[in-house]
């Protein structure tokens, strides 16, 4: 079995963080849980320099973009709450609108990586992480869950 936090071809990799496909349990927001978890290994020092470049950017700033939040607002949110989550899934919901438009976004999310312009780019992250040939990853969430091990 590998290791939670090992390299491969994009740098170190967090096996242990959640999927983007996994919903937030108080919004249904998808991505969101890995948000989270990115926040708080980041808040403990632990985020790896390959996940650094992306974070608060790429799929965490378009739901951030979608809630029209500022991404430090969502990491100040985690900070505060700590451990508890009850009481972060509270301050989340007072910060995120009251309309998530939650299919809207889950929608968007999954199929990243779907449009013309997108399959081209999807196709170049795939050549150099070594996997030009699959044609099972359709999307960026595939990439990402691809990378860290839960599709072989």
């Amino acid at each position: 079995m590998k290791s939670l936090d090992d390299s491969g071809p994009t740098g170190a990799i967090c096996r242990d963080l959640p999927s983007a496909y996994i919903p937030h349990r108080a919004t249904g927001l998808l991505h969101l849980p890995r948000f989270i978890a990115k926040i708080r290994k980041h808040l403990r020092g632990e985020l790896p320099v390959s996940y650094q470049r992306n974070f608060c950017r790429g799929f965490d700033g378009f739901l951030c973009l979608h809630l029209s939040v500022d991404p430090q607002q969502v990491v100040d949110a985690v900070r505060e709450a700590g451990d508890d989550d009850t009481l972060l899934d509270t301050k989340l919901c007072a910060l995120f609108p009251a309309d998530l438009k939650v299919a809207k976004w889950n929608r968007e999310l999954v199929q990243r990586g779907m449009s013309e312009m997108g399959r081209e780019a999807l196709q170049q992250a795939k050549e150099k992480m070594g996997a030009g040939h699959r044609t099972d990853l359709i999307s960026f969430a595939d990439m990402i869950d691809y990378d860290e091990g839960r599709i072989e």
